[in-house]
């Protein structure tokens, strides 16, 4: 059974609330996990959570810090306490960015219309930085029918068009 044949719900498409968000390039992920209380993960592509605080590495040094906005001053003063002491660069991007979450059993279907990656592989809990269409986003799979997928604000406009087009392509089985 697929999307395409009419068979399925179609995906529903909706936007997140805003969160804090850091990118954060390190060459000692050991010493800013401890003093920030969450993992660092080494493997690209691997994310860690701890609560409701989420660690996606983007690459061999940097990773997309995710925490609730109620949060931000203490993650803010952390980072300024640890670049006291080492190395590291702390940016926030939070307004640079939204997040839609992608959820239904066609959800794949729905990404495969703009993401060269083949999603299905993709491990539940795991994220990376791909494409889609031309946008650049990062996606991480929040379950075996839920994606998030976050967009730079001027791209926004662009990919949910796209979502919307496909989304209702796969209602009428084309």
């Amino acid at each position: 059974m697929n999307a395409m044949n009419g068979s399925l719900a179609p995906p529903t498409i909706t936007e997140l609330p805003p969160t804090t968000r850091i990118s954060l390039r390190t060459a000692d992920p050991a010493a800013v996990a401890s003093a920030l209380g969450i993992k660092l993960p080494v493997k690209v592509g691997v994310r860690a959570a701890a609560g409701v605080r989420t660690a996606l590495c983007l690459g061999p040094d940097e990773w997309l810090l995710e925490v609730p906005e109620a949060e931000s001053a203490m993650l803010a003063a952390a980072l300024a306490d640890l670049a006291g002491r080492m190395p590291l660069s702390a940016v926030e991007i939070s307004d640079r960015e939204v997040t839609l979450a992608l959820a239904g059993r066609a959800v794949l279907d729905l990404l495969a219309t703009g993401c060269p990656r083949d999603l299905a592989r993709m491990p539940v809990g795991s994220g990376a930085r791909t494409l889609f269409d031309t946008a650049q986003v990062v996606l991480t799979r929040e379950g075996e029918d839920r994606f998030h997928l976050t967009v730079r604000r001027s791209y926004a406009p662009h990919v949910r068009a796209l979502l919307h087009i496909a989304v209702r392509e796969l209602e009428i089985g084309l």
